[in-house]
């Protein structure tokens, strides 16, 4: 008889986190295993034995549908920080004991790099121990800063939404552009990577120039010379639209957003919460520049709009969650499912499985040499990266012209 599987999402939403969990419920099902169970919020709330038998909502077709295109982490979420293998046994042996008790063979955890901390840590106990279950993780987050994978699930459909936005925010800023010259800047997530923030070039097209300036986290700002950069294309067009990453530091490694009054929260993993350098520049140009300025922050938005999630994204979202729910039935563990882009024109991925220890804590930045114009902006190579990501769209369940979505 075969054991049973569980399966849980860890750290922040995204657009298509759901249909990775519909992956892995689907291939266990098909495979022949007893129960799928979901971890109730993660790590964290499974060590108060707070889980659910996903059977009990996704009975057919039709639910695994939905469930592909309802945002937000179905299952719920959180960041949990284990302690070292060898910092807290009593812990671990609660963990196993639970899965013991609920006769786990597999556990599954979709999420990004803290999650994937997390998958090390339990596999290397278990292997420590010799206890019986296998571990995989499947790569999740909008911030695509997992190492190995090409790219992850969830930041396609980010992407899409914030070139989409930018787009409409850059067309709206030129209806009041006539005689008063306006600056707008947009705040983009992603805390030490540049791609979400670089995803702003895809709204460049025929009908559009797309941001004036981009500014990475990569690439430190210096307050003078963005004054001065916006002197210059005030000078040249009265409607000015800035792209700039939440992460975005000073020369000597101060965070913009500490240079305002908001109060800084931090996780269990010591990251701050991002916010406000849009509001710290937009104040800076009125200070010394004087013209009519905006900040819009996306904020979530980024991470929730499944009504504008990629086709692509939401297809290769369920194919990690069935592939490493097949790798781990098939003796894998201590593993993460990466994404394999054999060809980006026409586009065409592929799938394979990586150790762990090479992923884990480990941060992908965008490349030096896809960042341009003094660290103002990113290359057309970044942009043909980025492009087969956000394609296609989705059909929606909708119920009186609202998306209709799965909750428990």
């Amino acid at each position: 008889m075969k054991g049973n599987v569980i399966v849980g999402q860890s750290g922040g939403p995204t657009a298509v986190i759901n249909a990775s969990l519909a992956g892995v419920f689907k291939t266990a099902m098909e495979r022949g295993y007893n129960k799928v169970y979901g971890m109730r919020y993660g790590i964290l709330g499974f060590l108060d034995e707070q889980y659910v038998d996903l059977s009990d909502y996704i009975k057919n077709e039709l639910d695994l549908e939905l469930l592909k295109k309802t945002p937000s982490c179905f299952l719920g979420s959180c960041r949990f920080k284990l302690p070292g293998i060898h910092e807290d046994q009593e812990l671990y042996k609660k963990i196993f004991s639970l899965l013991d008790k609920l006769n786990i063979e597999i556990f599954i955890y979709i999420g990004g790099n803290d999650s994937m901390d997390t998958i090390k840590k339990l596999s290397d106990y278990a292997l420590l121990t010799g206890a019986k279950q296998r571990f995989v993780g499947c790569p999740k987050t909008i911030d695509n800063d997992l190492a190995i994978t090409d790219h992850t699930p969830g930041f396609g459909s980010a992407a899409k939404y914030i070139a989409t936005s930018t787009k409409e925010v850059i067309q709206d800023a030129m209806a009041f552009s006539y005689k008063k010259k306006n600056v707008t800047i947009l705040e983009i997530m992603g805390r030490n990577a540049g791609w979400l923030v670089g995803s702003t070039a895809l709204s460049r097209q025929e009908d559009c120039n797309g941001p004036d300036l981009i500014y990475l986290p990569e690439v430190p700002l210096d307050p003078d010379a963005f004054i001065q950069k916006v002197k210059d294309f005030t000078t040249i067009k009265k409607s000015v639209v800035i792209a700039v990453s939440e992460g975005v530091k000073l020369p000597d490694g101060t965070l913009v957003c500490e240079l305002g009054n908001d109060a800084a929260f931090v996780d269990a993993f010591g990251h701050r919460q991002l916010s406000g350098a849009g509001k710290v520049l937009t104040n800076m140009i009125a200070e010394n520049v004087g013209y009519k300025t905006r900040t819009i922050e996306f904020s979530i938005l980024q991470r929730c709009a499944t009504h504008l999630a990629s086709r692509v994204d939401i297809d290769e979202a369920y194919n990690v969650g069935y592939v490493g729910c097949e790798a781990v039935m098939n003796g894998e563990t201590g593993k993460m499912i990466t994404i394999e882009v054999l060809k980006r024109a026409p586009y065409v991925a592929d799938y394979g499985i990586h150790d762990i220890h090479d992923i884990a804590n480990v941060e992908k930045k965008v490349p030096d040499e896809w960042i341009i114009r003094n660290g103002t902006y990113v290359s057309n190579e970044f942009r043909e990266y980025c492009h087969p990501l956000v394609l296609g769209s989705l059909s929606k369940h909708t119920a009186g012209g609202i998306p209709k979505h799965m909750v428990l």
